[in-house]
This record gives structure tokens, C-alpha cells and sequence, in this order.
């Protein structure tokens, strides 16, 4: 397992995008260019991997000033580790570009002492998970994390434990003061444009979030992210104490 922070000098130019999938396009060339192959990081049999660009939004685009990147899977941790800042670079169809070849890496430490049982988090990026009461192709996505027919924490544990191959028994519980303060906590994200001009987006949700469970399993959560769309960055946690940094 490991988790590293990839952070821009203050005062450096902030990397701006306008849609999810140029900050995941050039990650991926960053893990290639690192060790792994295709086939670990992209598809349906990839290993788990999550990120997180961290700045701010305007509009529809992000400023990013950081990135957090983690894996649970050992084999991935050791590419990981070779990753090099130069390497996360990307141009979509010379209007778009990101460069975080200026940024240092800083590995986090694990924030999960020995028997832990509880964990204070936020969300660094959304909380993604597909509403399955719709019927149809079109896709649609929850907006509320206190909607009784979620299923929050039965939900996120069947994910996990696809993951993991075990039972996962985490019990999540969103800050109902925040939600009670915040009911409309959801955000659309745009992820991705197509040549065409056609594009693709989805709705995820941010808040407060207590994780309850064992040290294994808060461990598993930390380092894969919870919800739909891991490794397209969606459902990666920071930590309540220390919010987004900069």
C-alpha cells in the first residue's frame, strides 16, 4: 500500500482542466512511463488504484495545485513509488494541457494506528455511486448520502469487498449536521470530452463521513477510495483534522 502527494511550488502556475479525464490521461502515462502496464492500471481487471486533484473550481474548470494518488495493491505501490512528476503530462487536441512536472512527491503516512476502529474523513473527490432505481439505460447517480434507499454503508462494503476478494464491514456514517446545514451537497463533474463535442459527466457527493471497522478495512478505504469510479478519481478520503492543505 501507498499513497504520495504530488504538490506544485506556491506560486507556480496552477494546472487548469475542464473535464475529469485529462488529469486520469495523464497519470496513466505517468504509471506506464513508471513501470506498469496498461492492462494493471485502465479496464474492468485493472488493480485498484485512486486519485484526487486538489485546488479549487470556477465555472467548469478545476485549478489543481496538488494531486493525491494511492493504491492498496502492493504490486502497484512498488511502481508507485518510481513515479516521476515529469511524466504527468497531458495535451487533448492542442487546447487543453496539464503539466505537473514541477511538483514534489511526498509519501503520506498511513494516518491508521494499530486497532483503529474509526476514522474521521472528507471526501477529496466526490462520492460516486449509480442510483439503481431508475430503470433504463441512461445512467443516474445518488445526490443525497442520507437517502434511506442508498444503503450507504451496505453499499461501499460490496464494492470493497469485490476488491478485496473478503468480506469488507465498514460502517459509514455521513455528518448529519452538515447535511442537515448542506441538503444540496451533491456536484456534477464533467469527465470526459469527446471529439465530436459530445461529453460525459456524473453527479457525486461531498461531506463529512465517519468510517467505523476494523483496521484492515479502514486501511482498504483509505488507500483504494469508496464508491463507483476509483480510478477515474472519484471517492478518494482526506482526513477531517487536516482538510485539503495546500
Amino acid at each position: 500500500m501507498l499513497r504520495i502527494r504530488l504538490q506544485l511550488p506556491k506560486g507556480a502556475a496552477l494546472q487548469v482542466y475542464s473535464h475529469q479525464d485529462l488529469i486520469h490521461d495523464a497519470l496513466v502515462n505517468a504509471w506506464v512511463e513508471a513501470g506498469a502496464t496498461s492492462a494493471d492500471i485502465i479496464g474492468y481487471q485493472a488493480k485498484p488504484w485512486n486519485f484526487a486533484a486538489l485546488g479549487w473550481h470556477r465555472g467548469h474548470n478545476g485549478f489543481a495545485h496538488s494531486l493525491i494518488v494511492s493504491t492498496p495493491d502492493a504490486g502497484l505501490a512498488r511502481v508507485l513509488s518510481r513515479l516521476k512528476p515529469e511524466h504527468i503530462v497531458k495535451r487533448r487536441w492542442e487546447t487543453e494541457s496539464v503539466n505537473f512536472s514541477a511538483a514534489s512527491v511526498h509519501i503520506e503516512p498511513d494516518p491508521i494506528l494499530p486497532q483503529q476502529t474509526q476514522l474521521g474523513c472528507i471526501f477529496y473527490s466526490p462520492l460516486v455511486l449509480r442510483d439503481e432505481t431508475h430503470p433504463g439505460k441512461n445512467k443516474h447517480w445518488h445526490q443525497k448520502l442520507d437517502a434511506p434507499e442508498l444503503r450507504l454503508s451496505e453499499t461501499i462494503n460490496r464494492k470493497l469487498s469485490f476488491m478485496a476478494g473478503r468480506e469488507v464491514k465498514l460502517a459509514l456514517h455521513p455528518d448529519s449536521l452538515y447535511l442537515r446545514a448542506t441538503p444540496k451537497h451533491s456536484v456534477l463533474v464533467n469527465l470526459k470530452i469527446f471529439q465530436d463535442g459530445r461529453k460525459s459527466f456524473v453527479i457525486g457527493m461531498q461531506a463529512p463521513v465517519l468510517l467505523q471497522g476494523s483496521e484492515e478495512d479502514l486501511r482498504l478505504a483509505w488507500y483504494a477510495g469508496i464508491g463507483e469510479k476509483t480510478r477515474s478519481g472519484f471517492g478518494c478520503l482526506g482526513l477531517l483534522e487536516e482538510g485539503v492543505g495546500r
